[in-house]
């Protein structure tokens, strides 16, 4: 845990690899525009912070002259500056949100079009190369783009302010005489060189106190979304975890995995109570400090009154800004984890997979298998299928033992399995496989009907007609029920049932079966069969199954 972050140039170029796209795409002087709008409207409040100091100046030595006209022509200003100040701050915050989810949207399309493109998903997952996808495009490109505009606007808006209240520092705080060995020392700007030195100090012992947080905030993190996922699994597996009396166990789990985050957040109090008490201590003490310089200046009668309340505030502001980095501390650390979760998320969804399966495009509609190999992926072998030609309009029996790799052979053909060797070609037309444990998408039961294809491809009458053939007539009123949880309450017969009324409605030329009908009765299995061959003479058909019961509806055998 105590692993060194520095920021290496790798590092650098895998931040700026994430930031810079969206600045150069399509949408660039949409996303330029804003931010230069923003950015004048920090330098406005910027205006109104000088403006302020100087009115705090004037408005104390009237105090002290006793001018009671200067003080009410002075309140009024003071609204002026309240005013103005409110409806920069408004106006800067409207506009500041505006680009921060335009920005979000941008980079969460780039990824979710790049995470879902073809099979990537499928094999991140499978091959657990990257943790927790979803939350690192749903959380952490919000992050991504929320701190990086607050840095990088910050940072521009923290120089104007240094160079602005340097300047009244410089001008107010006068030169700083003394006597050393004899010799007499003058410096100018006093001020300002102290709260530089007092800043650069703070800064490089924070950066040694404070230098693990970003490895830290890194495995919390981690620890956070792997929690996160695992209470995702109780709710999607509800029904089967209570019917286990799986509930001890599962809090077992889940205490396990919290047990995990208090352990790092032990880590995570250490350093963020290191930073907190640094922030406190330059805060107060630079209070403190900026007090002690002015004392000499003011006792021996250089300033007035008024220029030491525009002296405290302009010496703060600078402070401030000198020591931007120790305030920033704790986001730069975030903002570093998160780059990394997200530059290896992109790496591995851009990543060249090499393939020793080959896929070529069948000119004649035939689906051919040559020298197929399918195997694990540290190597092991798991079926073989020399050769093998599957026929338009035919319908193929696969079988074998459990374990055999039936259902992998289906992946092979669907195109999602990337381990082995061998020749596959595939003609293009349209392919469906069902699997033992049907997807419901979030939404209507019309939605889960006609996916992956818009609901709008179809008709009510149609889709009615299909429910009605695959036993699911109760449903027929349902069609548009917006229920995202169709998935837990339909049961696994009716979703097999729900399955089979998409392949009559979106009516497939290949068809893949795996163990479609492993959650049916025979009677509403032969329904579903007569319907499907009645309905689709001309579609493929290929079903793994251990039932007898359904060879009758194959008229070949493959035995893997």
């Amino acid at each position: 845990m105590g692993a060194h972050a520095k920021l290496t140039r790798s590092e650098l170029k895998d931040c700026w690899g994430l930031i810079k796209p969206w600045w150069v795409s399509e949408e660039k002087w949409l996303a330029r525009g804003l931010f230069v709008i923003v950015f004048a409207l920090d330098m406005a409040i910027v205006g109104i912070g000088a403006w302020l100091t100087y009115w705090n100046r004037n408005f104390f030595n009237a105090f002290a002259a006793y001018d009671l006209d200067l003080v009410w022509k002075l309140l009024f200003e003071a609204l002026v500056i309240a005013v103005s100040g409110i409806a920069a701050e408004a106006m800067r915050t409207w506009f500041y949100q505006t680009l921060q989810i335009r920005w979000r949207r941008w980079c969460t399309d780039v990824y979710l079009k790049k995470w879902l493109e073809g099979s990537t998903f499928h094999r991140i997952e499978n091959n657990k190369e990257v943790d927790n996808a979803d939350q690192r495009i749903s959380e952490d490109l919000k992050v991504m783009t929320e701190l990086t505009l607050h840095l990088s606007l910050g940072f521009m808006s923290n120089l104007v302010n240094l160079v602005t209240f340097s300047i009244i520092i410089w001008e107010i705080s006068g030169t700083l005489s003394f006597v050393l060995f004899g010799a007499t020392i003058d410096i100018p700007g006093y001020m300002l060189w102290v709260s530089i030195a007092y800043a650069f100090i703070a800064s490089i012992i924070l950066e040694k106190r404070g230098r693990n947080m970003v490895a830290v905030e890194y495995e919390q993190q981690l620890r956070e979304s792997d929690f996160r996922f695992q209470m995702m699994r109780i709710r999607e597996n509800s029904a089967e975890i209570a019917i286990s009396k799986g509930g001890d166990s599962e809090r077992g789990m889940l205490k396990r995995l919290f047990t995990r985050i208090e352990t790092n957040w032990d880590y995570y109090k250490r350093y963020t109570r290191r930073i907190t008490v640094f922030e406190k201590g330059y805060t107060e003490f630079g209070v403190l400090l900026a007090y002690l310089l002015i004392i000499p200046r003011y006792f021996s009668r250089h300033i007035e009154i008024g220029s030491i309340m525009q002296l405290t505030m302009s010496f703060t502001k600078v402070r401030v800004g000198f020591a931007w980095m120790i305030f920033q501390y704790k986001r730069l650390a975030t903002l570093r984890s998160v780059c990394k979760r997200l530059s290896e998320l992109y790496y591995y969804v851009n990543m060249d997979v090499t393939r020793d399966i080959q896929f070529r495009k069948s000119e004649d509609g035939v689906l051919r298998v040559d020298g197929l190999k399918l195997s694990l992926a540290d190597g092991r072998v798991i079926t073989k299928v020399d050769r093998l030609e599957i026929m338009p309009g035919s319908r193929w029996l696969v079988r074998g033992g459990s374990g055999a790799g039936k259902t992998t052979f289906l992946k092979a053909l669907a195109g999602i399995w990337q381990y082995g060797e061998g020749v596959i070609t595939v003609p293009e037309n349209r392919m469906m496989f069902l699997p033992q444990e049907p997807y419901l998408p979030l939404g209507t039961l019309r939605t889960s009907l006609c996916y992956p294809e818009e609901t709008a491809s179809f008709s009510d009458d149609e889709c009615r007609e299909v429910l009605e053939k695959c036993g699911l007539k109760q449903f027929v009123g349902n069609l548009d029920d917006d229920d995202i949880t169709w998935g837990r309450k339909l049961s696994p017969g009716e979703k097999q049932r729900l399955a089979f009324a998409k392949c009559l409605l979106l009516k497939p030329k290949y068809l893949f079966m795996d163990e479609a009908t492993s959650a049916l009765d025979n009677r509403m299995e032969q329904l579903l069969f007569e319907n499907l061959l009645r309905e689709l003479p001309a579609t493929t058909i290929v079903s793994v199954a251990h039932r007898l019961s359904i060879e009758k509806y194959h008229d070949n055998l493959l035995t893997i």
